[in-house]
């Protein structure tokens, strides 16, 4: 009898497969990290084996411990880190280079070159996205200029191109299956999100070779099964979805207005806009975020790239922090942060900025800045870049947002939440289950695979833990956010040549 939906949550730092029930409880769990390197600065990749290799011991991890059988498994649901590139041999399956992930910046010059021949405009009504390093069109011509015959062999149809969730399926299928979802595709700066298809000018202006590109697919259906030689039998495969977008669906997010904020790696803020690409006009992308039978629901998104990455930065690289979770602890040993703002643009700043020559900054120290203050002042950073984030989407949907889901690790931080609402003016609601992410992919493999009948019975299964209420007057909020807008431009450019 079928009890599980398992999630492969293959994400930025670490792969992890999670078994939940049909409640949507966690009955398993494993998970393994992603090294990273960093060949050059504001350059970012890691190894498709090594990501291949750690999602599938974590998903045999996850079933053993439950002793779960093949058979017990309704579906298997994949979210991914998006953007991030991968080209491999069709024949092998092996990869012809690292990994190049969604953080890298090597290819800014290109975009900076693109902007200056006036294709900005033309890309963003295609494509929903702005010019920037972060998407895969421009890593792909890097692999394709940069890898000794990676070109020649691209033209003879001998490689593939995929983002994770394709490269995971391709090789949990045994190299049978070739395909991408709508919300994956939405992220490559070549696909059309008004006609569904790969936009061939775009694909002539980057110089990809058509036939290297994966078939795209509703974001859950039953694309296939695993191959019996990983899992011990097959599985169907019923889900692939950006993380963020699966985050929103799994978040019950169902409906346009409603939003969410994933604050883990980096923090992304999306808005359900329904059936209706909406362009924006402050600096933030509109997106696919999800296909269902054959109907395509969009979003508007801001990415934010820092997130636990910066608080990483406090305990790896400042040494400030024994651990993560004491950042809350030390924020809240101090009032206010004595005047000190951080901007942790350490790979440029995202929406609604989008600004890759930025770089992280610290002003308004004096000799009464503790590590504490500087604690506290990073942490409030993670508000302010998500207060920027929701004001340009107010006013590009129109209306003032009545609340805010959140999710992710971080999100577990009860200091970043007040201050959140604080900045917001509005409700951040915590639900019981922080991996909304992995819970999206799993609820969409189940309503592919019959587990769930419709959105109605999804929407039932999600419960809130804890909700913040603003705190502080409108004159507060105008006169810090004032501050923090002043510290930004000191970020700003600083790495422009």
């Amino acid at each position: 009898m079928k009890k599980y939906i398992m999630a492969f949550d293959a994400g930025t730092t670490s792969a992890r497969t999670i078994l939940f029930n049909l409640k949507g409880e966690i009955v398993s769990s494993a998970s393994k990290n992603i090294l990273q390197f960093f060949p050059h600065p504001g350059w970012v990749e890691e190894d498709p084996s090594e990501i291949w290799s750690a999602q599938i011991s974590t998903a045999v991890e996850a079933m053993s411990k439950i002793s779960a059988s093949t058979d017990e498994i309704y579906a298997i649901g994949i979210t991914n880190q998006r953007e991030t590139t991968i080209l491999w041999d069709k024949k092998t399956g092996e990869a012809l280079y690292n990994a190049i992930v969604w953080q890298c910046k090597r290819t800014s010059k290109y975009c900076r070159e693109l902007e200056e021949v006036d294709l900005k405009d033309k890309i963003r009504e295609k494509t929903g996205l702005i010019i920037d390093p972060y998407f895969s069109a421009t890593k792909i011509k890097w692999i394709l200029d940069n890898v000794e015959g990676a070109r020649e062999r691209a033209e003879k149809g001998e490689i593939l191109f995929g983002t994770v969730d394709s490269y995971l399926i391709y090789k949990l299928t045994d190299g049978k299956i070739h395909i991408t979802d709508y919300s994956n595709a939405s992220r490559t700066m070549f696909f059309n999100i008004n006609n569904l298809e790969w936009d061939k000018e775009l694909l002539e202006i980057f110089q990809i070779p058509e036939k290297i590109l994966p078939e795209v697919k509703n974001s859950g259906e039953i694309y296939g099964k695993s191959s019996s030689k990983f899992l011990g039998g097959q599985i169907p495969i019923g889900s692939a979805i950006g993380d963020q977008q699966s985050s929103l669906f799994g978040q019950a997010c169902f409906k346009s207005a409603m939003a969410k904020a994933t604050y883990g790696t980096g923090a992304f803020v999306l808005m359900n806009t329904g059936y209706k690409a909406v362009q924006s006009k402050h600096g933030l992308v509109t997106t696919i975020a999800w296909g269902l039978d054959n109907k395509i629901s969009y979003a508007l998104e801001g990415s934010i790239f820092e997130c636990g990455s910066a608080i990483n930065w406090l305990k790896d690289n400042l040494k400030i922090l024994d651990v993560a979770d004491d950042s809350e602890y030390m924020a809240t040993k101090v009032k206010d942060t004595c005047g000190c703002y951080v901007i942790p643009a350490f790979s440029g700043l995202g929406a609604p900025y989008w600004d890759s020559s930025a770089r992280g900054t610290i002003v308004g120290l004096t000799r009464a800045v503790t590590k504490n203050h500087i604690i506290r002042a990073t942490l409030e950073s993670l508000c302010y870049l998500s207060k920027d984030v929701i004001s340009a989407m107010e006013e590009d949907a129109g209306f003032k947002l009545k609340e805010l889901k959140v999710d992710g690790g971080v999100s577990a931080n009860n200091f970043i939440l007040s201050f959140l609402s604080d900045l917001i003016d509005s409700k951040v609601l915590r639900p019981e289950i922080l991996e909304t992410t992995a819970l999206g992919a799993g609820l969409m493999a189940g309503l592919a695979s019959g587990a769930y009948k419709n959105l109605e019975e999804l929407s039932e299964i999600l419960r809130i833990e804890k909700i913040f209420e603003p705190e502080i007057d409108d004159i507060k909020r105008e006169e810090i956010l004032k501050k923090w807008h002043r510290a930004c431009k000191y970020s700003l450019a600083f790495a422009e040549e």
